[in-house]
């Protein structure tokens, strides 16, 4: 009975560092193998959309498509089976990922068209950052998503007080301009001193009147300076957290971004 234990449990460590680790050669080739695929598959569905290329040869694109659909089906089910706790990996965001890039080729047999929503698979790209040890960029990844969090507050407030620029600007032009010159209702003008003030410029709408134009000038002087507060207040939480990460995944739940001097999961507490 130990020893039928102690090879399920030798048969899923194997599985373990070959799909979830990128230090061993056989982690690494598994790693390289299924990039190739994902570039493969998702260059067929870009080439499935184009109409001539689909008459002539949709359906050897449709077969490639399935292929590669059964195949990350099998490796998504195969890192389910070689981790502790499944369900924490299915609800990370690789776990999430690798699930979305599955699923509308299996929804396109309910919902024709469906099939090309399989672009997302190009996310799973994100592990080439393992195969070429570029672990420091996702540390980095995960450096900035920490910032963004700490920041969401200052942001939200920062938003609320561009909505309410753009809402005050636009009624403005909206009485100063008229329908005659573009400025047909209040939501229309918002969304032209939206364009203005982000520094887009369309140009489907603009004013003719002079005090028009100027306070669009004033609008799009007050864009460059808005553009930059964002940026400063992410710039201020990044500078309150260190980046210091291993390449590590937890046996147990498949997690990434561990301290170097980490013994135990920071996100499930299983021994490393």
């Amino acid at each position: 009975m130990n020893e039928a234990y102690n090879k399920r449990a030798l048969w899923r460590d194997t599985l373990h560092e070959i799909i979830f680790e990128a230090d061993t050669p056989a982690g690494k080739w598994f790693d390289i193998l299924l990039i190739v695929s994902i570039l493969t598959s998702v260059f067929a569905v870009m080439l499935d959309s184009v109409g001539e290329i689909n008459k002539q040869y949709g359906s050897l694109l449709y077969s490639i498509e399935w292929f590669f659909t059964i195949i990350f089906t099998v490796e998504y089910i195969l890192r389910l089976v070689c981790v502790d706790r499944p369900f924490l990996y299915a609800k990370s965001f690789f776990g999430i990922v690798d699930l979305l890039a599955i699923i509308p080729t299996y929804i396109s047999l309910l919902i024709p068209g469906s099939e090309y929503l399989l672009v997302i698979r190009i996310l799973r790209i994100l592990r080439i950052f393992r195969v070429l040890k570029l672990v420091q960029y996702m540390g980095e990844a995960l450096l900035l998503m920490k910032a963004l969090r700490a920041s969401s507050r200052k942001i939200v407030v920062f938003l609320f007080t561009v909505l309410t620029l753009v809402i005050i600007f636009g009624s403005m032009m909206y009485l100063i301009e008229g329908a005659e010159h573009g400025f047909t209702s209040i939501p229309r003008s918002i969304y032209w001193a939206i364009v203005t003030l982000t520094t887009v410029g369309y140009g489907d709408i603009s004013p003719q009147t002079n005090f028009g134009q100027m306070i669009a000038a004033c609008i799009m002087i007050l864009g460059y300076s808005i553009i930059a507060v964002p940026t400063g207040i992410v710039t201020v939480e990044l500078s309150h957290f260190s980046l210091k990460k291993s390449t590590q995944a937890c046996k147990n739940c498949s997690a990434e971004g561990h301290d170097t001097d980490a013994d135990f999961c920071k996100f499930c507490g299983a021994q490393l």
